[in-house]
């Protein structure tokens, strides 16, 4: 039985060891240095107490550049975070420990290639130009006598099997490109309208190896060209206009989708990306740790990152050049997560748990409202009314500012509150009254109405007449006169010398030229034959200009009015019989509400009427001529717009005349009277804001 115990006792005591060398890495980290090779080469040596793992994951970041290495079952026995190297394009590495895993961080001037390679208790990084395309982001584990292990699955060549493009429901362009294996390491660059994808240590058949020309499929992409390089395989994709590109790897299948956005749709993402203002940097990772990626991100901006346990799983994402805190957003949103900032601390949890959390803290903080002490406390109110600013702070339903224990009283004699409530609540309110209790801004209005007229008339007539009388002598003599009355003067004659005829019984055609007319008298007479003949004419010209300029100011918001003008009396019968007199209002008025914009520019709705009495009465009622002009305008600050206008032409031509004698060639003006009249009238209306200081 003894013997039976200690062969117990020694398989506990073997498991115990054997947990216990699983919980704690045997390997560790104890030596990071760096020098420089021939050919602009650098060379990082990181030295190991024993042979380092032989599943060492290294994947590069192109923006900014980095080349990170997970070390599994490493610890990390290095005295710092940080080791300054400052040898080539390589500045420093960051080595981190987390979960039985040691992460180092290269950080480096520029994007490089670069190789890995296993030495005995080192893992050697070969970084420059020098480094083959056969090598670059290749693993080679040696072992101790120093002959390279068998090839790893990642190492081997990949083939490229076939290669196809579709048109999308959205009129998007697909590429999609078959793979000999899953998992493969591809790397998508896009610059100026054309993208880019690599395949490391990969080939194709040379039937794939040409050019397709898919313009015809109306998608973004033009051309696809498939070029075998040594030991990699590189497509170029030709597009046009604005897109964006999506990449994804299903099994054996790479998929790269280039969509088209429309004009609008990167205008809302342009303003999207105004949110974020992180430095810009690339992901590319397959299956990776969340929380690994979570910590490379803290790396990268030097924040204190705390994660819950309840935080797991992997992802797989490509992100080219983005702000590194949309990238953050991206990756939570892809697992239900959420963040909190802290001051420089960055806490990530579920959604679900930070929810729950800040439930309790409010439910919390509505706990110790419950319970904190009222206090009674007068804020005085300068510039507004105090019952407006206590309708504010009230609510609409018993308010947002106040606690279900506070109230408010007003004392309009002195414009006060008196604010019961929570202290807290107390200087909730007066950071609300400091924010709204300002002096209101004013606003000068000028308003100019200009009525502009210009008259034209011009009048020709005239009047012509033959008398004749028997035995009359045979003497000729003539007058010249401004009329024909001064005519008869001239001559000499008088009603009886032609059988008593007066100057008005003696024209056989009479149209003159009315009001002040000039005028010329012709009278001949001859053998007894009198010839009467008097032409007259008139112009009339006219200008007038009336200007009217009414001014108002006003409180940004609030309605002001000025009139000028009179009220015409009138009488109106009643139903009774009675009448009673009524005032009808001819006034020049303006009625304007300014609203003050954040920028210092004005929108105005305003209301201009300028009335006049008209010369028409009707049943005792006397018209108005009326001018108004009513509209909302958007005008900066001390500048004048035209807010509307009115141009009339009258234009009238009026000709009278004697029937047949009036159409006669020349001889027909003396039966004729021809008048013209033209008229023109122009109404604008200027305004011009002024916020007063």
């Amino acid at each position: 039985m003894g013997s039976s115990m200690r062969a117990f006792a020694g398989t506990v005591v073997a498991g115990l060891l054997f947990m216990v060398s699983q919980g704690v890495a045997a390997t560790e980290l104890e030596e990071i240095r760096a020098g420089s090779l021939s050919g602009d080469r650098v060379q990082v040596n990181l030295r190991f107490s024993e042979t380092p793992p032989s599943d060492i994951r290294a994947f590069a970041i192109d923006s900014p550049p980095r080349i990170a290495l997970d070390l599994p079952n490493v610890g990390n026995a290095l005295p710092r975070r940080e080791t300054d190297l400052n040898v080539g394009p390589v500045l420093r590495a960051s080595t981190v420990e987390a979960g039985n895993r040691t992460r180092v961080v290269l950080n480096l001037t520029q994007a490089s290639e670069y190789q890995t390679r296993v030495e005995g208790n080192n893992l050697i990084l070969t970084l420059g130009r020098g480094v083959s395309e056969a090598d670059a982001r290749t693993q080679q584990v040696v072992d101790r006598a120093g002959e390279p292990a068998a090839t790893t699955r990642s190492a081997r060549p990949m083939e490229i099997t076939g290669i196809d493009f579709r048109r999308g429901s959205e009129g998007e362009g697909r590429v999609e490109v078959d793979l000999s294996r899953s998992g493969a390491e591809i790397n998508v660059r896009e610059q100026a309208g054309r993208i880019e994808m690599t395949f490391p240590r990969a080939m194709v058949d040379e039937s794939l190896e040409r050019r397709l020309d898919v313009v015809d499929f109306a998608t973004p992409v033009h051309t696809i060209d498939t070029i075998a390089e040594r030991n990699r395989v590189r497509m170029e994709i030709e597009a046009r206009g604005e897109y964006e590109i999506i990449s994804y790897q299903s099994d054996r299948q790479f998929v790269l989708e280039v969509a088209p956005i429309s004009e609008a749709e990167r205008q809302a993402r342009a303003r999207e990306e105004e949110e974020y203002a992180g430095e810009r940097l690339s992901l590319n990772f397959q299956d990776i740790e969340v929380r690994s990626v979570l910590q490379l991100l803290a790396d990268f901006t030097d924040l204190n990152i705390v994660v819950s346990d309840t935080v797991g799983g992997n992802i797989t994402l490509r992100l080219n050049n983005v702000p590194w805190d949309q990238a953050l957003d991206i990756i939570l949103r892809a697992r239900g997560l959420d963040k909190r900032m802290d001051g420089n601390v960055l806490y990530v949890a579920p959604s679900e748990e930070i929810a729950a959390r800040e439930r309790l803290e409010m439910e919390a903080e509505r706990d110790r409202q419950e319970l904190e002490p009222l206090r009674t406390e007068f804020v005085q109110i300068n510039f507004a009314q105090a019952e407006q600013i206590a309708s504010l702070i009230r609510g609409g339903d018993g308010g947002e500012f106040l606690s279900e224990r506070g109230s408010i009283t007003i004392d309009t004699r002195t414009n006060t509150l008196l604010v019961q409530d929570t202290q807290s609540r107390i200087e909730d309110v007066r950071r609300l009254v400091s924010t709204l209790d300002v002096p209101v801004q004013q606003v000068l209005i000028e308003t100019r109405i200009v009525i502009a007229e210009d008259t034209f008339n011009r009048e020709l007539g005239a009047r012509f007449g033959i008398s004749a009388t028997r035995g009359s002598d045979r003497r000729t003599s003539a007058g010249l006169s401004g009329s024909l009355e001064g005519s008869d003067s001239a001559l000499g004659t008088s009603p009886g010398d032609m059988g008593g005829l007066a100057i008005g019984d003696r024209l056989n055609s009479s149209l003159p030229a009315g009001g002040n007319a000039g005028q010329a008298g012709l009278s001949i007479l001859r053998s007894g034959v009198l010839l009467d003949l008097e032409l007259s004419a008139l112009q009339v010209e006219g200008r007038g200009e009336i200007i009217s300029s009414p001014r108002v100011i006003t409180a940004n918001g609030q309605t002001a009015t000025i009139k000028q003008g009179e009220e015409i009396p009138f009488q109106e019968a009643t139903a009774s019989g009675a009448t009673s007199t009524q005032f009808i209002e001819a006034v020049l008025s303006t009625e304007v509400t300014p609203q003050i914009t954040p920028n210092g520019n004005v929108i105005l709705d305003i209301k201009v009427t300028k009335d006049e009495p008209s010369q028409r009465v009707i049943l005792g009622v006397p018209g108005i001529n009326k001018r108004e002009v009513e509209t909302q305008v958007f005008v900066g600050n001390g500048e004048t717009v035209v807010l509307g206008g009115v141009y009339e032409i009258d234009s009238r031509t009026n000709l009278e005349k004697v029937p047949f004698f009036g159409d006669i060639p020349f001889l027909g003006n003396l039966f004729r009277n021809r008048s013209t009249e033209n008229t023109k009238a122009e109404l604008l209306i200027f305004v011009t804001p002024r916020v007063l200081d």
